[in-house]
């Protein structure tokens, strides 16, 4: 399979399953808010979401396994900086919490991470170009 079809494999897997999660959080956030619901059945609700971002992590996973071997590189790279650089900024809030500063949400470390991840990416593809 050719660096073309490989992306595209994974462009409509990340597109579906980001989909599919939008409509989940927001059917699981209104279900919360307006259902009166047992305990058990209201923590499996909130969870729902965590769903398809198990898939879109299954997506990326199958891309590096496709990749060629510079893709990998890059993406070895870059995933390497982007849990380095999340765990120091995240690590290094905490100190600051310790000061007053407002407690940090821990639903946006997986959003840094891909911020930092897709940075991180387009700077080694540049670089090792």
């Amino acid at each position: 399979m050719n660096q073309k079809q490989v992306m595209k494999r994974y462009s409509r897997a990340i597109i579906l399953s980001m989909i599919a999660y939008t409509v989940i959080l927001i059917a699981s956030i209104s279900a919360i808010q307006n259902i009166e619901m047992p305990k058990p059945l209201q923590i499996i609700t909130a969870l729902a979401p965590a769903v398809p971002v198990g898939f879109m992590i299954l997506a990326m996973l199958r891309l590096l396994k496709d990749s060629d071997e510079f893709q990998q590189r890059v993406q070895m790279m870059a995933t390497s900086v982007a849990a380095a650089l999340t765990a120091l900024i995240t690590f290094s809030y905490g100190f600051l919490e310790n000061v007053g500063f407002p407690k940090f949400p821990t639903h946006f470390v997986l959003p840094l991470t891909i911020v930092i991840w897709g940075i991180s990416k387009a700077w080694f593809s540049k670089r090792y170009e």
